[in-house]
């Protein structure tokens, strides 16, 4: 009988850490950087998918001081040398308050290797926070 109970402790013990060595393969859980790249681009701006990294990092900066409620309200260019893309942003009418954050419409104009677009759209920010472009479509010129 002392054998039997001998076995069953053994037993109950072994299973739990017998467990420790199972594994199973996560490889669906990491992203396949190859496939991901190849059959999807990397969208850097809502503006164009020709603005790099660089040229978004500067096209923002001029997004924030043209859409500065405080600011003067002018057309503000920026340009990547590197990359030779350029653009501007012009704000349009006064900023406004919308779902706990400040809004302002604008106009933009982005220049790149195929060509010249104009855009119109709206970006917005939290207090203390920085512009996100809430929506940008191509630019009509009113009837």
């Amino acid at each position: 009988m002392r054998s039997w109970a001998g076995l069953a402790v053994a037993v109950t013990l072994a299973l739990p850490v017998g467990g420790c060595g199972i594994s199973y393969p996560l490889t669906s859980l990491v992203p396949d950087t190859e496939t991901t790249s190849s059959t999807k681009p990397k969208v850097v701006s809502p503006l164009s998918a020709e603005l790099g990294e660089e040229d978004w990092r500067r096209a923002r900066g001029a997004l924030t001081i043209a859409l500065d409620p405080q600011g003067n309200g002018s057309s503000v260019a920026w340009d990547n040398p590197d990359s030779l893309m350029k653009g501007n942003f012009a704000p349009v009418g006064q900023p406004f308050v919308k779902t706990d954050e400040i809004c302002r419409a604008f106009l933009a104009g982005v220049t790149g290797q195929s060509g010249t677009t104009s855009l119109q759209g709206t970006a917005c920010r939290p207090s203390g926070g920085e512009w996100v472009i809430k929506d940008v479509k191509p630019w009509r010129k009113p009837t």
